[in-house]
């Protein structure tokens, strides 16, 4: 019967294994249990002579199983040999299942007697991953997936495939003759549900944009609205943001405390993340925004009226708006020209600081000229 040695882990805690040789081909694997169904061959068995046979591997050849450090008791719990120094590979052929769904196969060419030929293991499929990931004079080593190499799928979870060494036939003046050894050997790996596992997935927002600071990437807009109710039942208010001044109007005449449809808005952003936010808003009688004097101050009894801005087709993303109507200008000359300015600055709904006052460093938008007169 072919030497194989069964993986044990014991306890009901696994032990956790990081195979390692000269590529480190595997990271952070837990072994399992393994169950070896069927075992042919007509090879001597190397476990006569003991441990000490099955760990007699020339340092030339040695292969290191486990993670650097591993002590005498765990590198022979997961059926590995120990010099003192060194946990290793021993003369026979070892197979581990791991938590993430990986067969290992290391197959050693003394497994049996006479020896095997390693350039002859095959595994049930061809293609792919199926062919040795290192080796040397002494070793074969094999990872691949459970699902792959014609591996069989069974109930319950259970892996199956096959590993088979052919022999040479030489033809000598007497006859026929081998020195290699047949040898099949069919393994499993069963996952059992024996305990759950808990996924968590943090979603982490991106940090928040930074204020827009003119020039820069965004583009902040003021317009002021010239729609007019053309129906029974209209709202005015409603009305005058469905039109707005062009460029080419201004400027544009307004009487004397008649509501002016303010409108602010970010251009060319489909970000749903993003919220434009007013510091304050100002009229001056030049377009230099920082003209004196300026309006409202603290004197002032004509305030800004917010209006809300609704979802709509023509307003896919009302964080991106802001609108308001002013009803002053009180204090200007007859057919003086005022233009309206404020500051705006970006943010993410996520800082507690969003809904506040725009800060210092605020973008600062402007309207074209306004003229107002007084109606006799």
């Amino acid at each position: 019967v072919g030497l194989f040695e069964t993986l044990e882990t014991g306890s009901p805690s696994v032990e956790y294994l990081l195979m390692q040789w000269s590529k480190q081909l595997l990271l952070n694997s837990q072994l399992l249990q393994l169950h070896v169904p069927q075992v042919y061959g007509q090879q001597q068995q190397l476990t006569t002579n003991g441990p000490s046979q099955k760990c007699n591997v020339a340092g030339s050849v040695k292969i290191a199983c486990g993670e650097p450090g591993l002590n005498a008791t765990h590198c022979e719990a997961i059926n590995c040999c120990f010099d003192g120094q060194y946990c290793y590979y021993g003369r026979t052929v070892t197979v581990q299942c791991t938590r993430d769904g990986q067969f290992v196969l290391v197959v050693a060419k003394d497994a049996t007697l006479p020896r095997l030929s390693l350039d002859s293991v095959s595994l049930l499929g061809e293609n792919g991953p199926c062919g040795p990931v290192d080796s040397n004079a002494a070793f074969a080593i094999y990872q691949f997936p459970v699902t792959a190499c014609g591996t069989h799928l069974g109930a319950h979870l259970v892996y199956e495939n096959k590993m088979t060494s052919s022999y040479e036939v030489g033809m000598g003046p007497l006859g026929a003759i081998t020195r290699d050894s047949y040898y099949e050997l069919y393994f499993q790996c069963r996952y059992y549900a024996m305990s759950i596992g808990a996924l968590t997935i943090r979603h982490y927002a991106n940090d928040p944009p930074l204020p827009v600071v003119a020039p820069g990437p965004l583009r902040v807009e003021l317009r002021i609205g010239n729609g007019q109710c053309a129906t029974k039942g209209c709202v005015e208010g409603e009305a005058a943001y469905t039109s707005y001044y062009k460029d080419t109007d201004y400027p544009v005449v307004k009487v004397l405390r008649e509501p002016v449809y303010v409108e602010v808005r970010i251009l060319e952003r489909s970000d749903p993340n993003i919220v434009l936010t007013l510091g304050h808003c100002w009229a001056t009688s030049s377009p230099n925004p920082f003209s004196v004097p300026q309006c409202p101050y603290k004197d002032d009894r004509y305030l800004t009226t917010l209006v809300p801005v609704e979802r709509s087709p023509a307003v896919p993303f009302p964080t991106h708006y802001k609108r308001f109507v002013l009803k002053m200008f009180a204090f200007v000359d007859t057919t003086s020209m005022v233009y309206i300015h404020c500051s705006t600055a970006v943010c993410h709904p996520s800082n507690p600081q969003c809904r506040s006052l725009a800060p210092p460093e605020s973008a600062v938008v402007s309207s074209g000229g306004v003229v107002f007169i007084e109606m006799a």
